[in-house]
């Protein structure tokens, strides 16, 4: 049985995960947006206020992807949520189970810290992306350019 392990960001992960930002950027056709430095990461990640999370995925023990994440808040739960921003797994790792599993891992987390929700945006042109969500039961909540999902609440409840 492969070993697959997911951990939260440390900040000696800054090199990688900046790493692993310009990575998916490349993916998505957007390189030249990337303009955050690994001191812009280790302050935001890192800092005194930090304005988001991330989380690393081992495959092998091998870094296999990363997901970026935040807090949102509903006004109609009255709770936060869970964002995820980003979620990136290395092409030669794809449909080995660790984007899966960090979503796993991030609901349960949002359960942990009382979420509403979890939720985020795919590219509608992110076929592979898509059939994973699918897989998982998350529901589209929109049909625009970018589909936005969100895990039904049997996911953290």
């Amino acid at each position: 049985m492969p070993e697959l392990r997911i951990r939260t960001a440390t900040e000696d992960d800054v090199p990688l995960s900046r790493s692993l930002i310009k990575e998916l950027a490349e993916y998505e056709r957007l390189s030249h947006e990337v303009s955050a430095t690994e001191d812009v990461l280790r302050e935001s990640l890192f800092g005194e206020r930090q304005g988001a999370e991330a989380l690393i995925g081992y495959y092998e023990r091998a870094p296999a992807g990363f997901a970026l994440f935040f807090h949102n808040f509903s006004t109609f739960l009255g709770r936060p949520g869970i964002y995820l921003e980003d979620l990136y797994v290395k092409p030669e790792l794809r449909g080995k189970g660790v984007g899966r599993a960090m979503l796993v891992y991030l609901a349960k987390l949002a359960k942990e810290r009382n979420c509403g929700r979890l939720e985020w945006s795919v590219l509608n042109w992110n076929k592979p992306a898509i059939r994973l969500y699918r897989s998982i039961d998350a529901v589209p909540m929109d049909e625009n350019g970018r589909c936005t999902v969100s895990l039904g609440r049997r996911w953290i409840s």
